[in-house]
């Protein structure tokens, strides 16, 4: 397994902090860490694959963005 990038290690530190400092378990900051955590992992995940693959064209860019953006209209998320 390849080892975490900076804000990953960053997230997790600030998890363990949590705990030790004996903060309840469903205070938000945990979730905010938790949220911190899995973003960097998978940013670093998505990096490490498109190094892996042909370069995209701007449309498989623009598509694959698109995904990531927030849902558009009446009741979203």
């Amino acid at each position: 397994m390849p080892a975490l990038p900076p804000e990953a290690r960053t997230a997790r530190a600030r998890i363990g902090g949590l705990k030790r400092s004996g903060v309840p378990d469903d205070d938000p900051r945990y979730d905010e860490a938790r949220r911190d955590l899995r973003a960097a992992m998978l940013a670093d995940h998505i990096e490490r694959l498109l190094a892996s693959w042909p370069p995209l064209t701007s449309e498989q860019r623009s598509n694959l963005a698109e995904l990531l953006r927030p849902v558009r209209g009446g009741g979203g998320a």
